[in-house]
Protein backbone atom coordinates (compact mmCIF):
# COMPACT_ATOMS: atom_id res chain seq x y z
CA UNK A 1 0.00 0.00 0.00
CA UNK A 2 2.78 2.38 1.00
CA UNK A 3 4.72 1.37 -2.15
CA UNK A 4 1.99 2.25 -4.25
CA UNK A 5 1.41 5.74 -2.78
CA UNK A 6 5.07 6.26 -3.53
CA UNK A 7 4.52 5.38 -6.65
CA UNK A 8 1.40 7.68 -7.50
CA UNK A 9 2.91 10.69 -6.23
CA UNK A 10 6.19 9.80 -8.49
CA UNK A 11 3.42 9.22 -11.46
CA UNK A 12 2.69 13.02 -10.57
CA UNK A 13 5.62 14.17 -11.30
CA UNK A 14 6.38 18.02 -11.43
CA UNK A 15 2.52 18.31 -10.92
CA UNK A 16 2.64 16.92 -7.64
CA UNK A 17 3.62 20.38 -6.11
CA UNK A 18 0.60 22.71 -7.61
CA UNK A 19 -1.69 19.46 -6.79
CA UNK A 20 0.06 19.47 -3.05
CA UNK A 21 -0.54 23.25 -2.74
CA UNK A 22 -3.91 22.34 -3.84
CA UNK A 23 -4.64 19.80 -1.27
CA UNK A 24 -2.67 22.10 1.69
CA UNK A 25 -5.05 24.96 1.27
CA UNK A 26 -8.09 22.66 0.74
CA UNK A 27 -7.86 21.27 4.06
CA UNK A 28 -6.83 24.74 5.80
CA UNK A 29 -10.40 25.99 4.14
CA UNK A 30 -12.15 23.38 5.42
CA UNK A 31 -11.12 23.40 8.82
CA UNK A 32 -11.04 26.98 9.34
CA UNK A 33 -14.32 27.34 7.94
CA UNK A 34 -16.14 24.85 10.00
CA UNK A 35 -14.55 26.11 13.15
CA UNK A 36 -15.46 29.87 12.76
CA UNK A 37 -18.83 28.45 10.71
CA UNK A 38 -19.91 26.49 14.07
CA UNK A 39 -23.27 27.86 15.49
CA UNK A 40 -21.93 29.25 19.05
CA UNK A 41 -19.90 31.99 16.92
CA UNK A 42 -23.14 32.93 14.82
CA UNK A 43 -26.36 32.48 16.38
CA UNK A 44 -25.45 31.44 20.46
CA UNK A 45 -28.73 30.10 21.62
CA UNK A 46 -29.41 31.82 24.76
CA UNK A 47 -28.71 35.41 22.24
CA UNK A 48 -31.14 34.35 19.74
CA UNK A 49 -33.68 33.32 22.51
CA UNK A 50 -33.64 36.67 24.08
CA UNK A 51 -34.37 38.42 20.80
CA UNK A 52 -37.13 36.29 20.11
CA UNK A 53 -38.37 36.41 23.56
CA UNK A 54 -38.05 40.22 23.16
CA UNK A 55 -35.98 40.22 26.38
CA UNK A 56 -32.89 42.59 27.22
CA UNK A 57 -29.98 40.92 24.92
CA UNK A 58 -27.02 40.00 26.32
CA UNK A 59 -23.72 42.23 25.81
CA UNK A 60 -20.72 40.89 24.12
CA UNK A 61 -18.80 40.72 20.79
CA UNK A 62 -18.46 36.84 21.16
CA UNK A 63 -20.95 36.11 17.65
CA UNK A 64 -21.84 37.61 14.29
CA UNK A 65 -25.55 37.62 16.25
CA UNK A 66 -24.06 39.93 19.21
CA UNK A 67 -22.08 42.29 16.91
CA UNK A 68 -25.28 42.83 14.64
CA UNK A 69 -27.30 43.80 17.71
CA UNK A 70 -24.80 46.35 19.21
CA UNK A 71 -24.11 47.84 15.58
CA UNK A 72 -28.03 48.49 15.73
CA UNK A 73 -27.87 50.06 19.04
CA UNK A 74 -25.41 51.84 18.11
CA UNK A 75 -27.42 52.91 15.34
CA UNK A 76 -31.07 53.31 16.34
CA UNK A 77 -33.70 54.04 13.51
CA UNK A 78 -31.16 53.08 10.38
CA UNK A 79 -32.48 50.04 9.17
CA UNK A 80 -30.05 50.36 5.61
CA UNK A 81 -26.85 50.85 7.74
CA UNK A 82 -28.13 47.45 9.98
CA UNK A 83 -29.07 45.72 6.77
CA UNK A 84 -25.65 46.81 5.10
CA UNK A 85 -23.71 45.46 7.96
CA UNK A 86 -25.23 42.06 8.24
CA UNK A 87 -24.56 41.94 4.59
CA UNK A 88 -21.05 42.64 6.00
CA UNK A 89 -21.27 40.31 8.13
CA UNK A 90 -21.90 37.45 5.97
CA UNK A 91 -19.57 38.55 3.13
CA UNK A 92 -16.86 37.44 6.01
CA UNK A 93 -18.31 34.34 6.84
CA UNK A 94 -17.98 33.73 2.94
CA UNK A 95 -14.14 34.20 3.23
CA UNK A 96 -12.19 31.52 2.13
CA UNK A 97 -14.59 29.08 0.63
CA UNK A 98 -14.96 30.51 -3.02
CA UNK A 99 -11.51 29.22 -3.17
CA UNK A 100 -13.19 25.76 -2.88
CA UNK A 101 -14.59 26.14 -5.89
CA UNK A 102 -11.06 27.18 -7.74
CA UNK A 103 -9.86 24.01 -6.35
CA UNK A 104 -12.50 21.80 -7.29
CA UNK A 105 -12.70 23.24 -10.93
CA UNK A 106 -8.17 23.17 -10.94
CA UNK A 107 -7.29 20.42 -9.15
CA UNK A 108 -8.36 18.19 -12.10
CA UNK A 109 -6.91 19.71 -14.67
CA UNK A 110 -3.74 20.23 -13.25
CA UNK A 111 -4.37 16.05 -12.44
CA UNK A 112 -5.31 15.94 -16.47
CA UNK A 113 -2.36 17.81 -17.55
CA UNK A 114 -0.19 15.77 -15.82
CA UNK A 115 -1.54 12.59 -17.29
CA UNK A 116 -1.41 14.07 -20.94
CA UNK A 117 2.39 15.01 -20.07
CA UNK A 118 3.07 11.60 -18.58
CA UNK A 119 1.73 9.46 -21.64
CA UNK A 120 3.22 11.81 -24.33
CA UNK A 121 6.89 10.67 -22.24
CA UNK A 122 5.42 6.84 -22.46
CA UNK A 123 4.47 7.48 -26.01
CA UNK A 124 7.22 9.23 -27.19
CA UNK A 125 9.71 6.03 -25.51
CA UNK A 126 8.50 3.75 -28.37
CA UNK A 127 10.70 3.79 -31.67
CA UNK A 128 9.11 2.86 -34.70
CA UNK A 129 12.52 1.62 -35.41
CA UNK A 130 12.27 -0.82 -32.95
CA UNK A 131 8.70 -2.05 -33.08
CA UNK A 132 6.43 -2.43 -30.05
CA UNK A 133 7.46 -1.57 -26.67
CA UNK A 134 8.32 -3.72 -23.69
CA UNK A 135 4.61 -4.40 -22.56
CA UNK A 136 5.50 -4.35 -18.55
CA UNK A 137 7.08 -1.15 -19.32
CA UNK A 138 4.61 -0.24 -21.17
CA UNK A 139 1.55 -0.47 -18.64
CA UNK A 140 3.62 0.25 -16.15
CA UNK A 141 4.44 4.32 -17.53
CA UNK A 142 0.50 4.33 -18.77
CA UNK A 143 -0.17 3.28 -15.20
CA UNK A 144 1.76 5.73 -13.59
CA UNK A 145 0.43 8.53 -15.71
CA UNK A 146 -2.62 8.06 -14.77
CA UNK A 147 -2.12 8.74 -11.51
CA UNK A 148 -2.04 12.28 -11.81
CA UNK A 149 -5.80 12.53 -12.33
CA UNK A 150 -6.06 10.48 -9.94
CA UNK A 151 -4.62 13.01 -7.55
CA UNK A 152 -6.33 15.65 -9.23
CA UNK A 153 -9.81 14.08 -8.72
CA UNK A 154 -8.95 12.85 -5.34
CA UNK A 155 -8.38 16.54 -3.98
CA UNK A 156 -11.54 18.14 -5.81
CA UNK A 157 -14.45 15.72 -4.48
CA UNK A 158 -13.71 16.82 -0.56
CA UNK A 159 -13.45 20.34 -2.24
CA UNK A 160 -16.65 20.05 -4.20
CA UNK A 161 -18.35 18.50 -1.33
CA UNK A 162 -17.24 20.81 1.82
CA UNK A 163 -17.34 23.72 -0.35
CA UNK A 164 -21.13 22.69 -0.89
CA UNK A 165 -21.96 21.87 2.72
CA UNK A 166 -20.12 25.37 3.79
CA UNK A 167 -22.32 27.28 1.25
CA UNK A 168 -25.46 25.62 2.05
CA UNK A 169 -24.79 26.48 6.04
CA UNK A 170 -23.58 30.25 5.63
CA UNK A 171 -27.32 30.22 3.16
CA UNK A 172 -29.27 28.97 6.46
CA UNK A 173 -27.18 31.20 8.41
CA UNK A 174 -28.70 34.49 6.88
CA UNK A 175 -31.74 33.36 6.33
CA UNK A 176 -32.11 33.14 10.08
CA UNK A 177 -30.59 36.43 10.59
CA UNK A 178 -32.51 37.94 7.70
CA UNK A 179 -35.79 36.66 10.15
CA UNK A 180 -34.13 37.83 13.45
CA UNK A 181 -32.96 41.19 11.78
CA UNK A 182 -36.70 42.34 11.67
CA UNK A 183 -36.37 41.75 15.36
CA UNK A 184 -33.25 43.51 16.19
CA UNK A 185 -34.77 46.75 14.12
CA UNK A 186 -38.09 46.85 16.02
CA UNK A 187 -36.34 46.85 19.20
CA UNK A 188 -34.74 49.23 18.52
Amino acid sequence: MFLATIDIIKGADLLIYPLGICSVVLVYILCERSYALRRTAILPDDLVEALVAGQPVPGGRHSVLARIVEFAGRHPGDMEAVRAFTRLELSRMERGVPYLDVIYAGAPLIGLTGTVWSLIRVFSSVTGEGGLPDPAKFTSGVSLALSATLLGLLIAVPALVGGGILQRRIEQYAAQLDVLLERIVRAR
